[in-house]
């Protein structure tokens, strides 16, 4: 049959990406312990488009999607996943985004009962075929509680407080990248106190008690957060935003810093 994505085109523009948005497809992701978790993916992915082609071979993208669907994927995987796109398309670079969500267990402070909680995580790869270059960048999204130190100061009792969101993304050197366990860890700790799935009452003293005694602007989160995640020498560059969800306000607070 005629090929028409590989008909010449005369007009001379290279498109830098092209490719499929909102794939939603079925991983597994190997957990730092060496088990599996199956997670449903929000995927983008895209390729470069050299000028005399007309067009690329969308159904490329989701043959390869359906090959490593069935397998356990991380950041080496997605480099191999790209590099094939590029040879299958005749292109120069190639771009994978992942989003998921990624649940881990959680111990309540006091009662120690487990639950499950969920981080929206990415998964992030850039491959270059020419020079077979490839950046890889690692993120989550963490949920922790913060308490107002200014409400604390001028209250004669009580003090505001509220759910706020410490998103990272990270890269680092190659081949010593950090597992999602790791990044999140890093992190939970850095709000006024952590965030848990499933509180008994001796939990939910502990929770609020712990956050009065430690509290912090959004820009105390999001500086702990920083020197937190200097402290690994695996990363070597990130972003970090924390926003909270304030609770006496209708609009959120947030900080950011890059590095």
């Amino acid at each position: 049959m005629i090929d028409v994505q590989k008909r010449l085109d005369s007009r001379g523009i290279e498109i830098q990406r092209v490719g499929l948005k909102d794939v939603h497809f079925p991983f597994q992701i190997k957990m730092q312990q060496g088990t599996y978790q199956q997670v449903q993916g929000n995927v983008t992915i895209a390729a470069n488009l050299p000028h005399h082609f007309k067009g690329t071979h969308l159904s490329r993208f989701m043959e390869l999607l359906m090959v490593w669907s069935d397998k356990p994927i991380s950041g080496r995987e997605i480099k191999k996943l790209l590099a094939e796109l590029c040879t299958n398309l005749e292109a120069a670079e190639a771009e994978m985004i992942m989003r998921f969500r990624y649940f881990l267990p959680v111990s309540a402070p006091i009662s120690h009962q487990v639950g499950y909680l969920d981080y929206l995580s990415e998964f992030h790869g850039k491959f270059n075929l020419t020079n077979n270059s490839y950046e890889y960048y690692l993120g989550a999204e963490i949920p922790v509680a913060s308490l107002c130190p200014c409400s604390k100061e001028i209250a004669t009792f009580g003090a505001h407080n509220q759910r706020a969101i410490i998103r990272a993304k990270i890269n680092c050197h190659p081949g010593k990248y950090l597992w999602l366990e790791e990044l999140i860890g890093l992190l939970r700790s850095q709000g006024s106190c952590p965030i848990y799935p499933l509180l008994k009452r001796e939990d939910e003293k502990f929770v609020t008690e712990t956050a009065y005694q430690n509290p912090k602007f959004v820009e105390d989160i999001l500086r702990d957060s920083v020197l937190a995640l200097r402290s690994d020498p695996r990363i070597t560059g990130f972003q970090v935003e924390v926003e909270s969800f304030e609770s006496i306000h209708n609009h959120s607070a947030f900080a950011a810093h890059q590095e």
